[in-house]
């Protein structure tokens, strides 16, 4: 089992965590998905493959952009953003916008 680190932008509530926890499930190999919403951080745990790519494309599909998180990302680098503020989601659009 292997653990994945992701920086997710977008969420602001508890609707955006429970769309973010759902999408991630529905991938093959995610065993256990660990919301952190103050950081905008979820840790993905499973029997997940080296490449992050398939956990952002559902995370980006979902309407909350993602990238892998690295040492070098600081609070200062984290766009604004939260309910409303992205209009285009594609789906699980946050309850509060």
């Amino acid at each position: 089992m292997n653990t994945i680190d992701l920086e997710v932008q977008s969420m602001s509530c508890g609707s955006c965590v429970k769309h973010v926890t759902q999408a991630l499930q529905t991938l093959s190999g995610v065993q256990q998905v660990d919301v952190n919403l103050p950081s905008g951080h979820v840790k993905v745990s499973g029997d997940l493959p080296a490449d992050a790519q398939a956990l952002i494309a559902t995370l980006d599909a979902a309407g909350y952009p993602a990238k892998l998180t690295t040492s070098a990302v600081h609070s200062a680098d984290k766009p604004s953003g939260g309910c409303g503020s992205n209009t285009g989601k594609a789906k699980g659009g946050c309850c509060c916008g």
